[in-house]
C-alpha cells in the first residue's frame, strides 16, 4: 500500500530471500507488523506506535490517518500521494517544524507529529 524506506529491519531478510511469516521476529505486537521494532511517537497529541525504518507518512497511514493536512482555502483533506517527495501533499509539522514532507522523514523515538489544518499563520 505504501513505499517502505530501504534500510528497514526487514531489508536483510528481503535481500537474502528469507521469508518471515506472521508473528515471527522482534517487536511483533499491536500496531507493529512482523519483524518491526516498535517506536513510540505522538500524532496530534495522541500516543501511537510506528515501525523502525518507516517514513512519517507510512506511520500516519498505518495509524489510520489518511489526511495529513487540509488546503488553505477550501480546507479539503490531503494525504500522501506519491510517497517519494514530488507532490508535497503529505506536509505535516514534525517536532515543531511546519511544512515537512512526511514521506521523506523517518520516524524517530518520541517524535511529535501534527497534521496541518487550514491556512498557516504568518509570523511578523
Amino acid at each position: 500500500m505504501f513505499r517502505r524506506l530501504p534500510e528497514g529491519p526487514m531489508a536483510a531478510n528481503r535481500a537474502s530471500g528469507a521469508s518471515v511469516g506472521p508473528g515471527v521476529g522482534p517487536g511483533v505486537g499491536p500496531g507493529v507488523g512482523p519483524g518491526g521494532i516498535a517506536i513510540a511517537i505522538v500524532i496530534d497529541g495522541v500516543p501511537a506506535t510506528a515501525r523502525a525504518g518507516d517514513s512519517v507518512a507510512a506511520a500516519l497511514l498505518a495509524a489510520g490517518h489518511a489526511s495529513c493536512r487540509t488546503t488553505a482555502i477550501s480546507e479539503a483533506p490531503r494525504g500522501p500521494y506519491c510517497m517519494m517527495g514530488v507532490c508535497f501533499e503529505c506536509l505535516v509539522e514534525i517536532d515543531g517544524v511546519a511544512n515537512r514532507q512526511a514521506c521523506m522523514v523517518r520516524v524517530a523515538p518520541g517524535m511529535r507529529i501534527a497534521t496541518q489544518r487550514g491556512p498557516r499563520e504568518v509570523r511578523r
